[in-house]
């Protein structure tokens, strides 16, 4: 059996520098690695970090460059940010001009309550909290 440690998660973004300024100027994440213009850059969280990579580059990389870029599919990946408060966070993004999927609602299905939203790449994030008692 393997020893799966996680490490980060990686986005495969079409436009990298617009993704780049979002999870730093936006988000607000500590850069570990990378900058604008690097195509590959790291962003510090407390679980796991997250990683942007430009995906004609992953592409080429796994001899699938020749596929088209684009396609209308359902989501194929959610960030999930897990915090105390996400109606605070959720005012916050909204004030930088972040466009909400989902207002914070609590969903006692799943035990939480969540905000959805996307980067500007269109990949999904969640803003996340236990359900208040």
């Amino acid at each position: 059996m393997y020893e799966f440690k996680r490490h980060h998660l990686r986005l495969l973004v079409k436009d990298f520098k617009a993704c780049f300024i979002f999870y730093r100027d936006t988000l607000e994440l500590p850069i570990r690695y990378g900058d604008e213009e690097s195509e590959y850059a790291e962003f510090k969280t407390e679980a796991i970090h997250i990683a942007l990579f430009a995906r004609n580059l992953m592409a080429d990389a796994v001899s699938k460059g020749e596929k088209p870029v684009d396609a209308d599919v359902q989501d194929r990946i959610v960030v999930v940010l897990r915090m105390d408060d996400i109606d605070a966070v959720y005012h916050r993004l909204k004030a930088k001009g972040v466009r909400f999927d989902t207002a914070p609602e609590d969903r006692t299905e799943w035990g939480c309550r969540t905000a959805h939203f996307r980067d500007p790449d269109g990949n999904l994030l969640e803003l996340n909290a236990d359900l208040k008692k």
